[in-house]
């Protein structure tokens, strides 16, 4: 059964350019979520200056001002639960998260990372694919979990590797990529077609072609 509206809590750490995606996408129909809350760990960034004028709740929560990263987590899932948030979303987050914030919201957790997991993890993703050499690169939407970018995986799109290619213009071929997956992702999840089992991301109904052109996800039914 479609859900009239999935709750978003999108967490941010940097410009925010995926949350702008995701917004764009509910603005054109095409993403039935609301953005119930972006809590960012730093302050000022741009992707919170985006909340405001668009009058989307936002709270800087710097963990700086706890004594632990999980008493840090306790109070993002305080304020992510009184949100009422049915999906976190992370859009450039740059913590790695812990047991408190995973369990809480256990496979309702989704990052995207700019390479084709499981190659390649961590920063720089983009320059490591550079200096591997490799000619096909792109990005990976999936769930989150202890290990760092290690979670299943929902969707992949893959981009070119050109010869010529720097660490920005291949950047920016993948980010292309990124802002079409991430609001698919979370689509299926608005509609209820993500299924886990162990390692594996089914989803369902997979038969729009336009879907196809997009992506490539395990499907079922």
């Amino acid at each position: 059964m479609v859900k009239e509206r999935i709750g978003l809590g999108i967490l941010v750490s940097g410009r925010g350019s995926n949350f702008q995606a995701i917004l764009d996408a509910i603005g054109k129909g095409s993403l039935l979520a609301n953005v119930n809350v972006v809590i960012s760990d730093r302050p000022e960034v741009e992707a919170l200056e985006r909340a405001k004028k668009l009058n989307v709740q936002n709270v800087c929560v710097e963990a700086s001002s706890f004594g632990s990263r999980e008493a840090h987590e306790r109070a993002l899932v305080k304020i992510l639960e009184s949100s009422h948030v049915d999906l976190v979303v992370l859009a450039g987050y740059r913590r790695l998260l812990s047991t408190v914030l995973i369990q809480a919201f256990k496979n309702r957790i989704i990052n995207i990372h700019p390479s084709i997991l499981p190659a390649f993890r961590g920063l720089k993703a983009q320059k490591q694919a550079l200096d591997y050499g490799v000619r096909i690169s792109g990005c990976t939407v999936h769930l989150v979990e202890e290990e760092m970018d290690g979670g299943p995986i929902i969707v992949q799109a893959a981009v070119p590797v050109f010869p010529d290619d720097t660490e920005e213009s291949l950047s920016s071929r993948i980010l292309d990529q990124e802002h079409r997956i991430y609001p698919l992702a979370i689509q299926w999840f608005a509609e209820g077609r993500i299924n886990v089992e162990g390692r594996q991301v089914f989803v369902q109904d997979f038969s729009h072609q336009k879907e196809m052109t997009l992506a490539n996800p395990l499907t079922c039914g």
